[in-house]
């Protein structure tokens, strides 16, 4: 049997995770509508390609953070990592993230053929340049945006 205790980390672990993944849905969609002309993707006739691949990637980018913010939970043993240790957890996260796009771009790019960059893609060893900020940008703005609810949720708790 489960505790009441257990119940409660539990339900507050879901519920950070769903946080940081529906606040993670709203960023990484405006990032990839941003980059979109970084990209050259591969159109069908008569189909809509481009909101496929926008919805995808971010689909795609939501299972990435999702998959970060669970990996810096269990290596930190602390779910709530982002209020209690949140350069630590974010480092975490934010290495899962990088390194998993490193081989997605590079896969994707050269190998599988699934997306190509457009000259206007600056390049770092090959890996398109914006990919590899989204993975810094977002993660430390997911934690901003987190600090400042929290902030808010106490002064309105005093």
């Amino acid at each position: 049997m489960f505790s009441i205790a257990e119940g409660r980390q539990a339900v507050e672990f879901a519920r950070g995770t769903l946080t940081w993944a529906a606040l993670s849905l709203g960023l990484n969609l405006l990032w990839e509508i941003a980059q979109l002309p970084l990209y050259v993707i591969p159109q069908r006739a008569g189909d809509a390609s481009t909101v496929f691949a926008i919805l995808h990637c971010t689909a795609g980018d939501v299972l990435i953070a999702v998959g970060s913010y669970l990996l810096a939970s269990l290596v930190l043993r602390r779910p709530d990592w982002p209020s209690s240790r949140p350069v630590l957890g974010g480092a975490f996260a934010t290495c899962a993230g990088l390194a998993y796009t490193v081989f997605s771009e590079w896969y994707n790019v050269y190998q599988a053929g699934t997306w190509a960059y457009s000259p206007r893609m600056p390049l770092l060893l090959g890996i398109g340049l914006s990919p590899l900020l989204q993975w810094i940008v977002i993660p430390i703005a997911l934690l901003l945006i987190l600090h400042a609810r929290s902030a808010v949720t106490s002064s309105q708790e005093c």
